[in-house]
């Protein structure tokens, strides 16, 4: 059985814009061939932005049963260093990961994520967005028919402050298949 070819579509598409009153446009989710030799260096995709809300904390406590006061008890954080409660860092990983699934690449698959960071807190009523920038391209010595894509994924504020950093590693065909040089 033979390997499935796909054929590239569209161009990445393009950062949002803002429209007359200074809103993110909205993208669709869309499917995008890209294959290893298709990914440029330092290209960067910008998400949509995301309100982080109380719900957000409950429903993340219940999932993950990290009910810690520092997200869910506004009266010990009153006497933080915070002044209120911080947003569980998973969840700001959860929601700034989740932002990015806009582009869907049938020959991509997640290796996994390194380099993790909670760099600031983020607070009920923040509005987070994902700058996803292509920071390296590599050979996988295991997988010569593939090759591995960092994705550095930087979670950004409403003040345009960096909360949240980590490398995506990408598993991505090569075009022809065959082992060649990154």
């Amino acid at each position: 059985m033979g390997r499935r070819q796909h054929q590239p579509t569209t161009p990445p598409p393009a950062p949002p814009r803002k429209d007359g009153e200074g809103r993110r446009k909205y993208r669709r989710m869309t499917e995008q061939t890209l294959y290893f030799e298709d990914y440029q260096l330092n290209h960067v995709r910008v998400t949509n932005g995301r309100t982080i809300t109380e719900t957000d904390f409950v429903v993340h406590a219940g999932h993950t049963g990290d009910f810690f006061p520092h997200h869910m008890d506004a009266e010990f954080m009153k006497r933080s260093a915070f002044g209120q409660r911080i947003a569980h860092g998973t969840m700001v990983f959860a929601i700034g990961v989740g932002l990015t699934a806009t582009l869907i690449n049938p020959v991509a698959f997640s290796y996994g994520y390194d380099k993790l960071r909670f760099i600031r807190p983020v607070f009920i009523g923040d509005t987070i967005h994902t700058r996803v920038t292509i920071a390296a391209r590599e050979a996988d010595p295991r997988r010569p028919t593939q090759g591995r894509v960092i994705e550095r994924c930087e979670v950004i504020n409403q003040k345009d402050e960096v909360v949240l950093a980590a490398d995506h590693i990408l598993l991505v065909d090569r075009r022809d298949g065959a082992a060649q040089i990154a």
